[in-house]
């Protein structure tokens, strides 16, 4: 199954752990194919610059660059070839729309409402990290 998560979910798992590290797991099993797109990484890499979570990094005994690292080595890059408008509510959420459409991805996992209140989306599901993992426990029992 093909995902894309928003950069709030890979937040989520680099720095606190719970379902949204799971699917960092379900990942390494092989249940999830995860992709990202440079905007996404951009936004990430920005997001993680705030000074509450570079401390929450060092805490942790690591950096910016790792967490980055070890986020995109579990990910398959996409490179859209354009970004619908799509988000009513708030212009950036399109670059996870648009990332999903170029991976082919029937996954968009997300914390942001915004985003949330489109689910579906052509196809595309939209759920909160506690329903993905259920979404994609459910498949990996009728495989």
């Amino acid at each position: 199954m093909r995902a894309v998560l928003d950069t709030n979910v890979v937040i989520s798992a680099l720095l606190w752990g719970g379902n949204p590290l799971k699917l960092f797991e379900l990942t390494t099993e092989g249940c999830l194919v995860l992709h990202t797109s440079p905007a996404l990484l951009t936004e990430l890499e920005e997001v993680l610059k705030r000074d509450h979570l570079t401390r929450r990094l060092a805490s942790q005994q690591t950096s910016i660059e790792e967490a980055i690292r070890l986020y995109t080595a579990l990910c398959i890059p996409v490179m859209p070839l354009s970004t619908p408008r799509a988000v009513p509510t708030e212009i950036d959420d399109d670059q996870v729309i648009a990332c999903a459409l170029a991976a082919g991805a029937t996954l968009i996992v997300s914390g942001d409402s915004d985003l949330l209140v489109l689910h579906p989306w052509r196809g595309i599901h939209i759920l909160n990290s506690v329903q993905a993992v259920r979404f994609v426990m459910s498949a990996k029992a009728e495989r």
